[in-house]
């Protein structure tokens, strides 16, 4: 297994995206998709994540990985009986906020977190906060994600958080945020009310289940 997830890291530098697939499909021929995500996909992830730790891996490869594992993720449910895929982690309602129009980044976020055993929401480009905090209570979801390209569109997230507060659900429903402006101006994080953020993508169900647990015990579950 670790000749495997070398041949895929290495696949991954070298950008070829359809090489890793190629290789994947051969593995789950014998081994099936969904045990492709336990075995292949979650080691894969976390060695990704600890090169990027190390700065071992640049943004361009993180965006290949998190390719390779929208494919075997896609695959997996494909050939899944219905019910048999099941999110053990909870739910995460994604959204970029008002006015922002930047998809990438959410688009690998829910990906990763999709990997990690994450059920997503992604409401897509041009939210408002409201419907952030609407599904979020509508889905028993414990973190809501906004993502925001820029310094105008970033601090509607504001709202949200007005709004979580207006309902009394601060604390229960936790607030992430994230995009590029949150790596230029770290105390935008505090500024717009978030919970907290992610470095990266990769970084992001770390996040999510730190964001949960901090739900769940100000609950006292």
């Amino acid at each position: 297994m670790q000749a495997l997830i070398a041949e895929l890291s290495r696949m991954i530098d070298e950008a070829d995206r359809e090489g890793a697939n190629r290789l994947i499909d051969r593995w789950a021929a014998t081994h099936g998709y969904q045990s492709a995500l336990s075995e292949v996909l979650e080691p894969l992830l976390r060695e990704v994540g600890e090169r990027w730790e190390r700065e071992d891996i640049s943004l361009a490869q993180s965006f290949v990985a998190g390719k390779v594992a929208e494919d075997i993720l896609n695959k997996a449910l494909a050939a899944a009986p219905a019910g048999t895929l099941r999110e053990v982690r909870g739910t995460v309602v994604l959204g970029n906020i008002e006015d922002d129009y930047h998809s990438l980044g959410r688009r690998m976020v829910g990906t990763f977190l999709r990997a990690a055993g994450w059920g997503v929401i992604d409401l897509g480009n041009d939210v408002p906060a409201v419907e952030f905090v609407d599904r979020a209570v509508e889905a028993g979801a414990r973190v809501i994600g906004v993502s925001a390209m820029m310094l105008v569109t970033a601090r509607g997230i504001r709202a949200v958080r007005e709004e979580l507060d207006r309902r009394g659900l601060s604390g229960r429903i936790m607030l992430a945020v994230g995009g590029a402006i949150f790596k230029v101006r770290p105390e935008l994080v505090a500024e717009v009310g978030g919970d907290g953020t992610a470095e990266n993508a990769i970084a992001a169900p770390a996040l999510m289940e730190s964001l949960r647990e901090r739900s769940l015990r100000g609950e006292g579950q």
